[in-house]
């Protein structure tokens, strides 16, 4: 699975943001959040939006790190034969 599923899970253990908090804010279920941080679904990119609008909304800086996170290029992909 996905970037943003391992991207959000970082930003909530980095600033302490509970997957019920984020969901709340969002006004989506727990178990989305849930099945989105562990891997088991990727979000469609509308609710990777929204995720970066609801992490705005509690706290800029996880925003912009979801953000970074999810567009970095790993290190797979800079490596090139």
């Amino acid at each position: 699975m996905g970037k943003a599923g391992k991207a959000l899970k970082q930003v909530l253990e980095i600033y302490g943001i509970s997957q019920n908090k984020l969901a709340v804010t969002m006004g989506t279920g727990r178990s989305n959040v849930n099945r989105w941080v562990n891997e088991l679904m990727d979000p469609v990119a509308e609710a990777v939006l929204e995720i970066r609008n609801a992490l705005k909304k509690i706290n800029r800086a996880a925003a912009e790190e979801f953000i970074r996170l999810y567009l970095e290029d790993s290190d797979e992909d800079d490596k090139q034969t």
